[in-house]
C-alpha cells in the first residue's frame, strides 16, 4: 500500500465555480495539490476547456500556488450517456421528475467521480480528496449531501484498506459565501478569474457576460451562481443584511 502524504490533496475540478474555489482553498492549505476532472458526454463539454484555462491562470495569482500545483488528469465516462437519458448528457428539457429530483441528475454521478477520485489519490500517495459539493444553496441531488460523502468515505477506506479524507469546503456555504471565500483566498484577482473564465451553466452558454459571468441565465445553475453573486455584491456593499 503506498504511503499517502498527509499535506496533499487531489481536487476534483470541472471548470465551474465551485471546483475553481475548492482548488485555490487546497492551494492555501497542502504542500503539493493535483486535479482530477471528468468527460462523461456532458452537454455543457465547454467546462473541459474552460477548466484547462483556469488552471493555467491560477497558477499566475502566487507564486507560491505555482510551485504547490502538480499534475492534471481527466479521465473518460461515456458511459453515463448508456445509461439513459438526463438533462446534463441529453437535448431533453430541464423540469422535475416524478421522483421529486431535477432533470438534471445524473444518478450514481458523484458517486462514481469519487471512488475513481479515491482510486486515483491511493495511486498518487494523495491524503485529501477535495469536492465542491454542498447542500446549503444546490439543485437537491441526494448525492451532494454531507451524509453521503461520509458514508463513501467509510466506504472507499474500507474497500482500499487506507486513511483516505474526502473534504468538502463548500458543504455549508451559500453560494455568496462561496464567491466571499475566493475574495478571501485570492483577492479581486480570483474573483475575477471566476467571473470570467469558470463556466456553470447547464446549456453550455458562453455567449453572454453578465454581471456574474457566463451563461443561459435561465437554467437552475446560472440562477444560483447569479443569485448568490447579487447577495455578495449587497453584503459587500453594507446593504441589507450585510
Amino acid at each position: 500500500m503506498p504511503e499517502l502524504a498527509n499535506d496533499s490533496a487531489l481536487v476534483v475540478f470541472s471548470g465551474g465555480q465551485d471546483s475553481a474555489t475548492c482548488l485555490a482553498w487546497a492551494l492555501a492549505r497542502y504542500r503539493h495539490v493535483e486535479t482530477l476532472g471528468f468527460d462523461y458526454g456532458q452537454r455543457h463539454s465547454v467546462e473541459l476547456s474552460c477548466r484547462t484555462e483556469v488552471l493555467a491562470r491560477i497558477r499566475t495569482l502566487s507564486p507560491g500556488w505555482v510551485a504547490r500545483l502538480g499534475a492534471d488528469t481527466v479521465l473518460s465516462l461515456d458511459c453515463f450517456k448508456q445509461l439513459g437519458e438526463t438533462a446534463l448528457t441529453h437535448d431533453v428539457e430541464i423540469s422535475l421528475t416524478a421522483s421529486g429530483l431535477p432533470s438534471t441528475f445524473v444518478p450514481g454521478r458523484n458517486l462514481v467521480f469519487l471512488t475513481l477520485a479515491a482510486a486515483q489519490a491511493f495511486r498518487r500517495g494523495l491524503r485529501r480528496i477535495v469536492t465542491g459539493v454542498c447542500e446549503t444553496d444546490f439543485s437537491g441531488y441526494p448525492d451532494c449531501r454531507d451524509d453521503t460523502i461520509k458514508a463513501l468515505q467509510v466506504a472507499v477506506n474500507l474497500g482500499l484498506e487506507t486513511r483516505l479524507v474526502l473534504e468538502t469546503p463548500l458543504m455549508w456555504l451559500t453560494k455568496a459565501q462561496t464567491w466571499q471565500l475566493a475574495q478571501n483566498l485570492g483577492g479581486e484577482a480570483l474573483v475575477e478569474l471566476i467571473l470570467e473564465h469558470t463556466h456553470t451553466c447547464y446549456q453550455g452558454s458562453r455567449g453572454q457576460r453578465h454581471a456574474w459571468g457566463h451563461g443561459c441565465g435561465a437554467c437552475p445553475a446560472c440562477q444560483l451562481r447569479a443569485a448568490g453573486w447579487a447577495q455578495y455584491r449587497n453584503n459587500a456593499s453594507g446593504g441589507p443584511g450585510a
